[in-house]
Order: C-alpha cells, then sequence, then structure tokens
C-alpha cells in the first residue's frame, strides 16, 4: 500500500501547482523574506545553530520545548505510515493556511530522502480527474477536508481511507493532521522567523522506518504501556470525573503519538500564568467555532467543576454578553486565530500581553492551538460523548439538548 505513494501524487490535485492554494515554490520565496521578521516572543539561545524557532519559542516555558520537539519527530517518524505521506499532509496545510514557515519545514524534510525528492518533483504535475484514487491520495484528502473543518471528512470519504488503513493508521493520520493544525497556529500566532539553515535539505541517513505488514490493528506492547501510564496519571489528576475519556481510548490507538502530545501537554500545563478557568473560556470558544461536540461537552464539565455560574454557561451558547473584559480579550484572540492562522497581527498580540503578560499571552496561544488538535481529532473521529458528560450537559442546557446539539452537527 505505501509503497504506491509516488504514484498517489501523480493522481492528487490538490498539492499541484495549479491549484487554488499557493505554490510550493512561492511559499518558499517568502520564507526567504521572512528570514529577519521580528518573532512575537522571546526565542531561546541555540548555541548548536539548529534548533527550530518553534522550540526555541518555548523560552518561557522551558520544560516544554523537549516535549515540542519529541512530539514533532514522534508524529512524522514513529508509527506505520510513511513519513512522506504525513510530510505531504503538512505541506499541503501549509498551503491551505498559506504559511511559509511550516512549508519550509516540511519541504525541507520531504527533501532530505529519495522518495520525498521524487514527490516534490510531482508537484506541479498536471493531475488526472479526481476519481482515480490511490490509499495516499485519499488520506492526504482526508487530511485536508478535517484541516478545513472538524467536521469535513464525510462518511463516505471516511469510510473510502477506513478501506486502505487500519484503525491505528487512520489514528495516526488524524493525529498527524491535528498536529500539523497546531503548530500552523503557533507559527503564525508568533510570527516566527525562517531559521537560514532550514532552507537546505535535512540529513535523513540515520532515520529508520518499518511499515508492519499486518491490516488489522494488534494490541501492541507500547500500547498496554501508554495506557498503563495514563492511567495512574488519570488516578491523581481526573479534573472532568469523566474517567478514562473516549478521546484518550482513541488516541492511545497511536501510543507513540499519544504519549508524545500527552508528554508536551503536562510540561506545558506546570505553567499557570493563565488560570484553568479562563483556559476553559478560551477552549470552549473554540470548539464552538469549530463546531465540535464532544470537546464542548468537555469544556461545560471543566467550567462547571471550575464553580461558572450555570447561567454564565447558559448565555456563553448565545453571546459574550456574561464574559469580563479580560476573558473577551481572549476568547476574540482565540476565535481569531481558529478561524485565520495568519491573520492575527503584531497589535491583537500586543493587546494580548498587556492583559495577560508575556508568559499569558503565550498560554492564550498554546490554549487555542490545543483545540485546534483535539477538535480535529475527537469530531473528526465521531467520538461518543461520555455518558457523565451527557447528564451533565443537559443538566445545564435543558434535556434532550445533547441530541439537538448533535444532530445540527
Amino acid at each position: 500500500m505505501i509503497r504506491t505513494l509516488i504514484a498517489g501524487f501523480a493522481l492528487l490535485p490538490l498539492l499541484a501547482a495549479q491549484s487554488s492554494y499557493p505554490a510550493v515554490q512561492s511559499l518558499m520565496e517568502r520564507s526567504k523574506s521572512a528570514m529577519n521578521r521580528a518573532a512575537r516572543v522571546p526565542l531561546a539561545e541555540d548555541p548548536g545553530g539548529h534548533t527550530p524557532n518553534f522550540v526555541r519559542a518555548l523560552s518561557l516555558t522551558p520544560k516544554a520545548q523537549k516535549p515540542m520537539a519529541d512530539l514533532f519527530e514522534t508524529m512524522i517518524y514513529q508509527g506505520s505510515v510513511e513519513p512522506e505521506l504525513k510530510l505531504a499532509i503538512g505541506l499541503r496545510i501549509a498551503q491551505i493556511y498559506n504559511s511559509p514557515y511550516l512549508a519550509v519545514h516540511t519541504e525541507r524534510r520531504l527533501r532530505s530522502t529519495e522518495r520525498g525528492r521524487e514527490v516534490l518533483a510531482l508537484l506541479g504535475t498536471t493531475p488526472v480527474p479526481s476519481s482515480s484514487k490511490t490509499a495516499e491520495s485519499l488520506a492526504i484528502g482526508y487530511g485536508e477536508a478535517l484541516t478545513k473543518a472538524v467536521l469535513g471528512v464525510t462518511n463516505d470519504q471516511f469510510a473510502a481511507v477506513k478501506a486502505r488503513y487500519n484503525d491505528s493508521q487512520v489514528v495516526e493520520l488524524t493525529t498527524t493532521t491535528c498536529m500539523f493544525n497546531y503548530l500552523v497556529r503557533f507559527v503564525e500566532a508568533l510570527a516566527l522567523p525562517t531559521e537560514p539553515w532550514a532552507l537546505q535539505a535535512e540529513d535523513a541517513s540515520k532515520r529508520g522506518y518499518h511499515a508492519p505488514e499486518a491490516r488489522i490493528s494488534l494490541i501492541s506492547d507500547a500500547q498496554m504501556t501508554a495506557v498503563e501510564n495514563a492511567q495512574k496519571q488519570l488516578r491523581e489528576n481526573n479534573t472532568l470525573g469523566v474517567g478514562f475519556a473516549n478521546s484518550m481510548r482513541a488516541m492511545f490507538l497511536n501510543p507513540a503519538g499519544a504519549t508524545a502530545w500527552r508528554n508536551y501537554g503536562n510540561a506545558t500545563r506546570e505553567y499557570a500564568s493563565v488560570d484553568r478557568p479562563l483556559k476553559l473560556h478560551i477552549s470552549f470558544a473554540v470548539s464552538m467555532v469549530n463546531g465540535c461536540r464532544y470537546c464542548t461537552v468537555h469544556q461545560v464539565i471543566g467550567l462547571r467543576r471550575a464553580g461558572v455560574n450555570p447561567n454564565k454557561l447558559l448565555a456563553m451558547k448565545k453571546d459574550d454578553s456574561q464574559l469580563s473584559p479580560r476573558e473577551l480579550v481572549a476568547v476574540e484572540y482565540a476565535r481569531k486565530l481558529t478561524r485565520a492562522p495568519n491573520s492575527t497581527t503584531d497589535a491583537d498580540y500586543q493587546k494580548l500581553k498587556e492583559v495577560f503578560g508575556e508568559q499569558g499571552a503565550l498560554e492564550v496561544v498554546m490554549q487555542t492551538a490545543n483545540f485546534a488538535y483535539m477538535n480535529r481529532f475527537t469530531d473528526g473521529l465521531r467520538l461518543p460523548s461520555e455518558d457523565e458528560g451527557v447528564k451533565i450537559y443537559q443538566e445545564i442546557y435543558g434535556e434532550g439538548s445533547y441530541d439537538n446539539y448533535r444532530v445540527k452537527r
């Protein structure tokens, strides 16, 4: 299946230069001009000269730097889906959001392997009719649809992908898409400059990859260990009270990616310049913008457990009248970053810093990006809400409100 990658790209209109999205070459040219732009956050020192700016941008939360680097490497190079396919999804997302920074980092890694260079050589090929679908073109189309809208993957499209990839691989494709949606918002919100070394192909000679032959998902030692560790953490810190959430049950089908994502999340949570209720307001707003049923329910649970008045929760479904001026600054920024990652300005970020301080502004960005990830994962895979979550949601919004919300979505 994976060995047909090149043919898949030849058949795929969504990466062709003739598409309605920026050509890869134009993004590369723009990335060169962005090398000297000023980042909106302080960048950590880089003694070795090859640390990506998306890692250096976490200087205010230094314990999160290594988990961020590990997350990026794990999502691309571990698992059973070929790295070039995952990088192609990332490049596609860079085109969708017109992000030179993300484009240069995915293109750089594609240039580092023979397979990747062949893929890049095909980017300007005139596509054949989209009815010709390989496993690879289906996967990239899946990433594109999920990026454009949390509920953008149709049942037929998902069934076609599911017919070519097993459960673990579908989760891997999903988390790859989610990770790049996180990253594009992170780098664009912070106006990160392109690193000069990123314009050169990396040396990928030491990277290893093995695609399994099985066409079904097998319970691996890594999955069992990852779930055991997650259950231990859950016993120590169960903030929502829903037990082992369905999002976690699905995520651990890709244990390396799930562990990397949790490690990064745990590291970022050690910093709390912005309090938990405000972060929940941000993620509630993002989930509402994206129409994410699963995450909206979870944020309602979190806000209820944090002591937010039910009347405020009722009002928040309609408008911003019950938000404080401080909450409104964060929520409005989060919505703007959610809808169009490259639309935020220096003035937008300066306003965040004036209200929340430098570290607090970074935390607002990270919380927003978190739910660009989680919304696409949970509702992209149509995960059912846990019974306890549905109960609390209906206690606030009325009997049958969850069913009505689900039908509308």
